[in-house]
């Protein structure tokens, strides 16, 4: 039998194909951008349902309590005091509309980067919101209801804003986040880069590190730099 005798391979290929071996198995760093929903994108609902209907402390959001539970305690509570129900609120919800400007700017972001928002609202608040907004991805929680009644909340997962960055960091994105309350703070603080949207002055002095902004140009540009 005869053999054929065996190429030569000069440095140079050799060099080539080490370089396209180690370029498949190199991990691949990706920015993915980590928004807040009410008042970064749409108007506080539970607000919207205090004008609605009257009641002065559903006006009260995490930018005035900054324990969550406490918070959704002292709502539910409110409700059965009112008899308001699922129904009521969601009407209120129907009528409102993505803040001004709020749709171009996600329009704008999407065309350049992945994003992901990540809210404390409830799936039966959020979709007509979503839809508005032609349907971004979101992480939320979920209302317990009965007969119509908001008999209690489940937290898809505690500090869920804070651990969905942190598994981010994980599968090596570079996480860009906005935020505008004290249960966002979380998420900015585990992000890569964060960024306050139109928060109160409050906030803002309470944490410096992070960089404020009250238009979506300039949110957008300083997301562009980080990105």
């Amino acid at each position: 039998m005869s053999t054929r005798p065996r190429a030569r391979v000069g440095p140079a290929v050799r060099r080539l194909d080490s370089q396209r071996r180690a370029g498949q198995t190199a991990a691949v760093k990706q920015s993915i951008v980590t928004l807040d929903l009410e008042g970064v994108l749409t108007p506080e609902i539970w607000i919207a349902v205090s004008e609605k209907t009257g009641i002065e402390k559903l006006r009260l959001t995490t930018r005035d309590i900054p324990d969550y539970d406490v918070l959704m305690r002292g709502r539910l509570k409110i409700l059965e005091e009112h008899g308001l129900r699922l129904s009521d609120i969601q009407a209120v919800i129907g009528t409102l509309r993505p803040l001004e400007g709020a749709l171009e700017f996600l329009r704008a972001l999407r065309a350049f980067t992945q994003v992901l928002i990540l809210s404390d609202t409830f799936e039966q608040f959020a979709q007509p919101l979503m839809r508005q907004l032609e349907w971004p991805t979101l992480m939320c929680h979920r209302l317990v209801v009965q007969d119509d009644r908001i008999v209690n909340y489940q937290l898809r997962v505690p500090e869920q804003k804070q651990k969905t960055v942190a598994a981010l960091k994980l599968l090596n994105y570079q996480v860009i986040s906005a935020g505008d309350s004290f249960n966002d703070t979380a998420m900015l603080l585990e992000a890569h880069v964060g960024f306050l949207f139109r928060a109160p002055p409050s906030i803002q002095k309470q944490f410096p590190q992070f960089r404020a902004v009250e238009t979506y140009s300039d949110l957008f540009r300083l997301i562009q730099e980080a990105h």
